[in-house]
């Protein structure tokens, strides 16, 4: 079974209702996900067998939402190698603020692609200003996002068994 950790950052629930929407559409016997807040996260977290989802919002002036602020500032200061760890971002923004949009998620990506992390497709960036329900696009978004998440874990059989738990499969 894969996992997928969804690490929220979030003001308002926006990020929150879109995680929980990918849960209820997605999860079943094959496919085990988890939403966690990054209020209590830290490093540690990518510890867990599985992919990660960062799915977050951006907040004031281009800055990670303030209960995700504690976590990347833990991964910034961070100089452990986290090339074991795959990921992909849904990232929240409105392109009305054209210097920062979707920065919240940008920054997550920079971050962790800096410590040897391995983001899975591009950065997704949902805009507020678009007319479109953030957890609508989420559910079109996922499976593409998943299919290209089997297709990298399946290009290296000890990743796959590590990112499913399953070490030595």
């Amino acid at each position: 079974m894969l996992n997928v950790h969804i690490l929220v950052g979030t003001m308002t629930g926006i990020a929150q209702l879109v995680a929980q929407e990918i849960e209820l559409a997605f999860a079943g016997p094959e496919l085990g996900i988890d939403v966690a807040f990054m209020d209590a996260l830290d490093r540690r977290v990518f510890e867990q067998p599985g992919v990660f989802l960062i799915c977050t919002s951006t907040y004031g002036q281009g800055d990670v939402p303030d209960n995700a602020k504690a976590f990347y500032a833990d991964l910034g200061a961070c100089r452990d190698s986290l090339a074991h760890v795959h990921y992909g971002v849904f990232a929240l923004g409105d392109s009305t603020h054209v210097g920062t949009y979707c920065f919240g998620g940008k920054r997550f990506d920079e971050v962790l692609s800096a410590r040897g992390a391995r983001r899975i497709g591009e950065v997704m960036e949902h805009n507020a200003s678009g007319g479109t329900l953030p957890e609508d696009v989420a559910i079109e978004w996922f499976p593409q996002w998943l299919q290209q998440v089997c297709a990298a874990l399946a290009a290296d059989p000890a990743v796959a068994a590590a990112n499913a738990g399953h070490p030595g499969d």
